[in-house]
């Protein structure tokens, strides 16, 4: 009876009915829109309700293009191509804020740096004059501040005031003072005549070749110095124009084929094949890529630039060196001061009644020339030798980030595709299936190697990117003609520089730390302990006969062999002495003597008192 009311029925049939449904839902259900919905909510690509629930077959995409069906609609394939663009412009910000970062907080620590050692020489400058001539301290201190308020408009290039013109025009006003207060102390004040002291220093020459020479040790290190302060700025200038360069409507396109064309399938999770990344980057980058090579020169003028700085014509030496150099020449206009108002007498006419009504002949009122070395303390010297090798340091650790970046326009694409593709996987997007390997031409970095790039058509360079080009090409050029031993490098146009470490060694000259920088600046205060070479007038000894007098070179052998023992002033010398002209003729006495000289008694007849000086001194 059974049977009857259920009739035989066939177990295949059966079987395979149900294998066809199950196989339809599960179709069903891993053709559905949910991950892309997911991934398209996680990246803010737009609103969710664009993304369908199931692919559809009658969608009109422009890009993302295949046979089956597609989770796309041309709303979403618009809004990928904008999440595509804004996503690569982001990753290219991040990356160049790194190196943007290194050069303005650089720039801002060098300026600071700059500013610490003109504050700290202008002090030590002024304490010259309140500690060895205090007559001149309350005039000489605005010239003093002027001076190093136009050496820092200079490095800053915000004044067109050249390092020549500061340095002169503040020994102009020097000589006034020197004149006014030391060589004739006393005179009354006259407009004429200071105009004229100013007017006619270089003429009259009272500071020798120490006026010469302040400029020539501050005028490298001081170019060297602005020339950075340019060159950082450049640098600045240029990482801001990369970053808001704009992308093609073709780089765009790619982009999207290459980010977000898989998700149309269904595939959020394959990554790009690298090479498939590179020609796409690479493409869309290649303006940017044609500034590598002048970008490589450009740090390796940064490089040669910051060793000026710190090397051998060392900023922090020149600065705090213009002490030395002032006293030296105060120093060189007391020994000359007979020659220098004969030559104000004559050019800026200042009569003879004046000068007798001012300027006594008795001995007493004759001011006595004493040369000695200003007095130092452990203390100055300590604050000295804390500013030196601070340069040196920062120089150091900007020069060990900078050589990371020499390659950083050619490398671009290849940082931005280390984010975006697969490593060690077994599949990959080419930009239209998942491939096992990309099996496209790779093509170089530039735009003429775009020319056979597969993935980006790149139709001509970009106007504002090749001008910034042209500004930095032209930036190297200039930079090298005033400065001609800067930016020659075996490294920058090869593209190398791996080896380059930034440290800063004995070989490479430079100073500011450890033992050389004692070394170099101590040689500088020896030399303050000298008198001038120049020495083509009187001597006039100091006014303790006990006192050792320094001349400017060292006896010969066979001189100095005679001179076993030192010779002793006539104990019956007790007024001051000087020594006539034509002393150096003398055969006592040799004229390159060094040491302690002192006067054998049997020279007596050589020694002019003071109170015949007025007799005996040059009127021309």
């Amino acid at each position: 009876m059974s049977r009857g009311l259920f009739p035989t029925v066939n177990v295949c049939w059966i079987a395979a009915l149900l294998i066809v449904h199950l196989d339809k839902a599960s179709g069903a259900r891993s053709h559905t829109c949910s991950e892309v919905k997911t991934a398209f909510q996680l990246r803010q690509i737009g609103p969710l309700k664009w993304v369908p629930e199931a692919p559809a077959t009658d969608v009109n995409l422009l890009v993302c293009k295949h046979a089956g069906p597609s989770c796309c609609t041309r709303k979403m394939e618009e809004s990928y191509k904008l999440a595509a663009v804004r996503d690569t412009v982001q990753n290219i910000r991040s990356y160049s804020f790194e190196l943007k970062f290194l050069l303005v907080s650089h720039a801002a620590a060098f300026q600071d740096t700059y500013q610490s050692l003109f504050t700290f020489s202008q002090s030590h400058l002024i304490s010259l004059f309140e500690s060895t001539y205090t007559s001149l301290t309350s005039k000489v201190a605005p010239h003093v501040m002027s001076l190093f308020s136009s050496l820092s408009n200079f490095i800053q290039n915000t004044s067109n005031i050249s390092v020549d013109a500061a340095v002169y025009r503040f020994y102009d006003h020097l000589f006034l003072l020197v004149h006014n207060h030391i060589i004739r102390p006393g005179i009354a004040e006259d407009s004429d005549l200071s105009e004229c002291l100013r007017a006619t220093r270089q003429d009259v020459n009272p500071f020798g070749q120490h006026a010469q020479t302040t400029v020539e040790e501050l005028a490298s290190a001081m170019q060297a110095a602005r020339a950075l302060t340019r060159a950082f700025s450049m640098g600045e200038n240029l990482m801001n124009a990369t970053e808001v360069a704009p992308l093609t409507s073709e780089c765009a396109r790619a982009l999207l084929r290459m980010q977000y064309c898989p998700h149309c399938q269904g595939l959020t999770l394959i990554r790009p094949c690298p090479e498939f990344c590179l020609n796409v980057m690479r493409g869309c980058l290649a303006n940017v890529a044609d500034l590598d090579l002048p970008w490589r020169h450009y740090v390796a003028i940064l490089e040669d630039l910051t060793h000026t700085i710190v090397g051998e014509h060392s900023l922090e030496l020149a600065l705090l060196g213009v002490r030395g150099h002032v006293h030296e020449a105060i120093q060189h206009a007391q020994l000359h001061e007979a020659r220098i108002r004969a030559t104000v007498d004559k050019v800026c006419g200042l009569s003879l009644a004046e000068t007798q009504t001012t300027y006594p002949t008795t001995v007493k009122m004759i001011s006595t020339v004493t040369l000695t070395p200003e007095p130092t303390t452990n203390s100055s010297e300590a604050n000295v030798m804390k500013q030196m090798g601070r340069l040196s340091d920062l120089r150091r650790e900007f020069i060990k980030y900078i050589v990371r970046y020499k390659a950083f326009f050619a490398a671009v694409p290849e940082m931005l595709c280390e984010g975006e593709v697969g490593r060690d996987e077994p599949t990959c997007w080419s930009g239209n299936d998942v491939v096992e390997s990309y099996k496209g031409r790779v093509v170089g970095n530039g735009f003429l190697a775009q020319r056979h790039n597969p993935e980006v058509r790149v139709r001509g360079p970009d106007a504002m990117l090749a001008e910034v080009k042209n500004r930095l090409e032209h930036f190297n050029q200039e930079i090298q003609q005033h400065m001609p031993e800067i930016g020659h490098r075996n490294s920058w146009d090869l593209g190398s520089g791996e080896d380059s470490s930034g440290e800063c060694d004995d070989e490479d000259g430079c100073q500011g730390s450890g033992e050389g920088t004692t070394k170099s600046y101590q040689s500088r205060s020896v030399m303050d302990l000298v008198l001038p070479t120049d020495l083509t007038e009187d001597v006039v000894l100091p006014s303790d006969p006990a006192e050792d007098i320094f001349l400017p070179t060292r006896p010969a052998e066979d001189e100095a062999t005679d001179l076993a023992e030192d010779v002793v002033l006539a104990t019956d010398l007790v007024e001051d002495v000087v020594l006539p002209t034509d002393l150096a003729r003398d055969n006592t006495l040799p004229t390159d003597l060094a040491g302690n000289v002192v006067l054998p008694t049997d020279l007596a007849k050589d020694v002019v008192l003071l109170t015949d000086l007025a007799n005996t001194l040059p009127t021309d």
